[in-house]
């Protein structure tokens, strides 16, 4: 998967969620449609991008980032047997 890609993606969804007044859940909102709508690939592939760097290399917005870190476990896929 493409690391730009999935960052793009992100990134439209953050500013969705970032027009919201409440900050708080705008980045749960960001985590929760990321996890209900992303298959497990998708999310293993955008947490590897933003551990290696790829995600600013791709210009991951500051409002995904910090969705992302503070939502990773939630969003880590269970690992498969």
């Amino acid at each position: 998967m493409n690391p730009h890609n999935l960052i793009e993606m992100a990134n439209r969804i953050g500013t969705f969620f970032e027009s919201l007044p409440d900050r708080e859940e705008a980045l749960n909102g960001i985590a929760d449609h990321i996890h209900r709508f992303w298959e497990p690939r998708m999310r293993r592939a955008l947490l590897a991008a933003l551990d290696s760097g790829a995600a600013h290399d791709a210009g991951i917005s500051e409002i995904v980032e910090t969705s992302l870190k503070r939502h990773r476990d939630a969003l880590t896929p269970a690992e498969t047997a």
